[in-house]
């Protein structure tokens, strides 16, 4: 693995409900440093998700700048909600802020899905990335560019269950595979639907648990992939993104 580079170098976290990843990125996305991560505190405290992170990363080369992805809503770097770590303990903590203050570097920070977004789209035509993890993460980019970040994760699917609850991390455990295929089904039609994307992309950790037939223009992405979108989050300009209030420098 290449660990040296002339130009600027980005530390790139995503901060999940059950692990945190980090690497180094150059600042074409390209990984200058092994991909490493570590289970998520519980409970996820902000003190003890920072705790973590600075474990994480401690032996980690020099970098330039950070970038986050974090599991709910950003405003202006604030975090608003975060229902697989605790919306109790994380909202109104401004992340941004508290990572720059420990890290000493400029930091920017986006809803992790959106960030995984930035970082396996092609760039042409409406594009819509879905993770499947602890819980259902969403992005809608229109030609590379961010749409504004709809919490698609709490919207009802049936008459008890929101998209979360349908097809999250502690369904899939309760129901079975079989039956988490069926709900999935289920749930692709819908966005299919819904969205008449160009092309759907599918990550998170149960995207590998999938056993029916994709459309042509479906495409199971992988975490390592996603977390490229850190580099990429740096190369936009606020006039670029549709959605400024997500980023902080």
């Amino acid at each position: 693995m290449k660990t040296t580079s002339s130009g600027t170098r980005i530390l790139s976290i995503d901060i999940g409900g059950s692990s945190i990843k980090a690497t180094i990125l150059s600042q074409t996305g390209e990984l200058m440093q092994e991909y490493k991560k570590a289970k998520t505190p519980k409970p996820a405290t902000p003190d003890a998700v920072l705790k973590a992170i600075s474990t994480l990363i401690r032996d980690f080369e020099p970098y330039d700048k950070v970038s986050v992805g974090f599991p709910g809503y950003i405003k202006n770097g604030v975090t608003c909600t975060a229902p697989n770590l605790g919306t109790n303990h994380w909202k109104g903590v401004d992340l941004a802020v508290l990572l720059g203050d420990l890290l000493k570097k400029p930091v920017r920070v986006a809803n992790d899905a959106d960030i995984h977004g930035l970082g396996v789209v092609s760039g042409v035509g409406l594009e819509l990335v879905i993770t499947l993890g602890t819980g259902f993460g969403t992005a809608m980019l229109m030609d590379g560019a961010l749409l504004p970040h709809l919490e698609i994760a709490h919207h009802p699917i049936s008459k008890k269950r929101t998209y979360d609850g349908f097809i999250g991390d502690k369904a899939y455990i309760e129901i079975g595979r079989k039956r988490w295929n069926r709900r999935m089904k289920q749930v692709l039609k819908v966005l299919k639907v819904v969205f008449n994307y160009d092309r759907l992309y599918i990550g998170g950790g149960n995207a590998d648990e999938l056993d029916f037939k994709l459309d042509d223009n479906v495409e199971i992405i992988t975490n390592k992939d996603g977390i490229r979108g850190g580099a990429r989050l740096w190369q936009l300009h606020r006039e670029d993104v549709l959605r400024p209030e997500n980023v902080r420098s």
